[in-house]
């Protein structure tokens, strides 16, 4: 199997080893990734294809990663291999402007969490099968239900007697023969293949650059995606920070940073002062609060 070696910069502050432990303590990927010595080795769908990227801090003064990638064939491949590693680790995200706005009480956040760049989904794709699977629903059994879904369709690929798997991408999960059988629920079975064959008429380069409400509103095509999915893939799938996702969790952790009781409005109150960086705000709260 062919492989390929790169360096990826990325823009200061940056700090790898903040990026994997925010990947070891998420759950809705459990298990989708390999970490050990400071290394992330994780199976990724590209161009139709399994491709396995090691990734590592890179040394020297400047902040970057160094990328072994191992299927991905031509130059095209490899290229969006590249820019998906690039994506899902926000090497590009430029922080400054949000660290300028923290406030003091904010600012022992900013400081645990310092050059830390969000790690988002492995694609968005990704992203809205979760938020799919995890509507009202306990998170260890969408986690039980995605990681049937990744069991099932395969995309393995084996490094150093380890077997990796990637998720499928939303080609493989429409195709999909008695999907409400694997992931034993007939309702989101059906959310999720009308989403994946939907999803297949969008461009995620259209998605990551559009104005946010017109991204936001080709989310909302999606069947399963509400208001609040779609702002969260929005996030967390795709970086796009200029709404605060309202949840129990993120008001739970506010209170924890703010020291007082938080509902709906004290949120959106908070969350004014970071403008179009509230989701940032909103994501660092949920990993550092």
């Amino acid at each position: 199997m062919t492989y390929s070696e790169h360096r990826l910069p990325a823009t200061a502050p940056f700090d790898f080893d903040l990026s994997l432990r925010f990947v070891a303590g998420f759950s809705p990927t459990a298990g989708e990734q390999r970490i050990v010595g400071g290394r992330l080795t994780k199976a990724l769908r590209v161009d139709g294809r399994t491709v396995l990227a090691d990734v590592a801090a890179a040394p020297g003064s400047e902040p970057a990663v160094e990328v072994r990638l191992t299927g991905a064939g031509g130059d095209s491949a490899v290229e969006a291999a590249l820019d998906r590693v690039r994506f899902f680790l926000s090497l590009d995200d430029d922080l400054a402007g949000f660290y300028a706005l923290a406030d003091d009480v904010f600012q022992p956040v900013v400081q645990r969490l310092y050059g830390y760049h969000q790690v988002k989904f492995s694609s968005p794709w990704e992203n809205v099968v979760w938020a799919i699977l995890s509507q009202r629903t306990a998170r260890p059994v969408a986690v039980k239900e995605k990681s049937a879904l990744v069991q099932r369709i395969g995309n393995e690929v084996e490094h150093d007697g380890v077997v990796h798997r990637a998720f499928p991408d939303a080609e493989q999960v429409a195709g999909l023969d008695d999907l409400a059988g694997t992931i034993r629920n007939e309702r989101k079975a059906g959310f999720l293949q009308g989403a994946a064959r939907r999803w297949l008429e969008l461009s995620e380069t259209e998605l990551r650059e559009a104005p946010y409400d017109e991204a936001k509103a080709q989310l909302l095509s999606l069947p399963g995606i509400g208001p609040w999915s779609s702002t969260f893939v929005l996030i967390r799938g795709l970086g796009r920070m200029d709404e605060t996702p309202v949840e129990k969790q993120l008001m739970q952790a506010a209170a924890r940073v703010y020291g007082e009781y938080v509902d709906e409005d004290a949120l959106m109150r908070l969350s004014e002062r970071y403008g179009a960086w509230r989701g940032y705000w909103a994501h660092y709260l949920r990993a550092g609060g």
